[in-house]
């Protein structure tokens, strides 16, 4: 997934001086609500680190999104899986500045055919929280259909889009 791109976009791994614009995102209930909640500096870290991790057991994360032209940093668009994970999923979240500008759609199409055609992967699915609209939208416009609600783990209830 490391060097995939778009039209606009290119998707890498996570490095150091991207930490505080994901501790920034993280420290604002706004952003992070839907998204595992408000994360203190440290957790930031931890969670940066994830990401990176997951990758290298994996092959695949939510990894890091530029936009090409200005070479900054957009959000996260990727794929995760963990061992208690129900199933492989789609997931993103943009930092404000970016939101609006048509690049979740763009970076989750890239997603979701890599995860189908490159990965081969037997399931992909979004998980997101009952109020989260725009989330749901761009579930439905990436292909998602709603398929059932769950509990998931420690995150509570949440919609599941499945994609085919």
């Amino acid at each position: 997934m490391i060097g995939l791109e778009t039209e606009r976009l290119i998707f890498r791994q996570w490095k150091h001086s991207d930490y505080s614009l994901l501790a920034e995102f993280y420290q604002n209930e706004e952003n992070a609500r839907f998204v595992g909640g408000v994360k203190n500096a440290e957790e930031a870290w931890r969670l940066m680190s994830t990401y990176i991790g997951h990758y290298e057991l994996n092959g695949y994360s939510y990894l890091a999104v530029d936009e090409k032209l200005s070479g900054n940093l957009i959000g996260t668009i990727g794929l995760w899986n963990s061992l208690p994970w129900p199933e492989p999923e789609l997931g993103y979240w943009l930092l404000p500045r970016a939101q609006g500008k048509g690049y979740g759609l763009e970076a989750g199409l890239a997603v979701k055919k890599y995860a189908l055609q490159t990965l081969n992967l037997s399931s992909l699915v979004s998980y997101i929280d009952s109020s989260n609209e725009p989330s749901k939208r761009l579930a439905i416009k990436l292909g998602g259909s709603y398929d059932a609600k769950i509990d998931l783990l420690d995150f509570g209830p949440h919609e599941v889009y499945r994609y085919q």
